[in-house]
């Protein structure tokens, strides 16, 4: 059982970080500013839900695994130009496609193909959000 135990103490790590881009993108979402504040505005407020999704998605594995769900979300990143929230927000995309991999090779050794395939899907989701962020940052003046 220590794979699965470590399977369970790495998705509440993952847990903890969809909290943390939850309340990342909401509050980013009320602190832009500027010319482009409502498009920033309302990108950040439409990945709100994906995150939410894989927050359930987490938690319910978690339990489902014999574990119990963190309520506790990761330090968020503060940030006083649209410049750095997007720079922020793109780290946490980084890192949260870096953890997927990992969580991807525990899944495979607690033998849990299902969760595998699921932070595949993750993965997928996650490196979209990543692309349009890195996309947007090109040629910012």
């Amino acid at each position: 059982m220590p794979d699965v135990k470590e399977l369970i103490d790495g998705l509440n790590e993952d847990l903890a970080a969809e909290y943390q881009a939850v309340i990342l993108y909401r509050t980013y979402a009320a602190l832009v500013t500027g010319p482009t504040r409502q498009e920033l505005r309302d990108f950040f407020e439409t990945e709100i839900p994906d995150e939410l999704g894989h927050a359930a998605l987490l938690a319910d594995k978690i339990v489902a695994l014999g574990g119990t769900p963190t309520v506790v979300p990761a330090p968020v990143p503060m940030a006083r130009t649209n410049r750095e929230m997007l720079e922020n927000a793109l780290q946490g995309e980084v890192d949260t496609i870096e953890r997927y991999t990992r969580r991807i090779e525990q899944a495979e050794a607690a033998g849990e193909l299902a969760i595998k395939l699921q932070l595949e899907n993750l993965i997928v989701d996650e490196s979209n959000h990543r692309d349009t962020i890195r996309r947007m940052l090109m040629d910012w003046r």
